[in-house]
């Protein structure tokens, strides 16, 4: 068998499987911030976790698969350790950008949420307070 070939599946082995870790780890223990960003609606917080899984799904094997093809042919070993690193490398930073994209969406709507329970007063007014 061809080294490329080798290289060809080996890349994708691992980044599919690192792609599927990722999202298990993000989609469990996203589950607990997603129900605090949404009021403590389970139901929501469920429906959202699993959108943002299968959103997470499309765009990081999208990304593997457009990635997968490369320009040279590797000639020795020592060709396809280079060839894989540089492609998981560059995978595990797409990987790790969307994780923090993620993050950073979902604080700002869960800091918005919060302003919004700031601003109702926790008891209602009882009477005018003369001046």
């Amino acid at each position: 068998m061809d080294r490329t070939v080798i290289a060809y599946v080996i890349y994708l082995l691992v980044s599919i499987a690192l792609t599927i870790w990722v999202a298990r780890t993000l989609s469990r223990n996203g589950r607990i911030f997603l129900a605090d960003v949404l009021k403590g609606n389970e139901k929501l917080a469920e429906a959202v976790n699993h959108l943002l899984v299968v959103g997470f799904y499309l765009v990081n094997l999208g990304f593997v698969a457009l990635y997968l093809s490369g320009d040279e042919t590797i000639e020795d070993t020592r060709g396809i350790f280079e060839a894989l690193s540089t492609k998981l490398g560059v995978v595990l930073l797409v990987l790790g950008v969307m994780h923090l994209g993620n993050v950073y969406v979902l604080n700002k709507i869960r800091r918005r949420g919060m302003l919004e329970r700031e601003q109702v007063p926790p008891v209602a007014p009882q009477d005018w307070v003369g001046a």
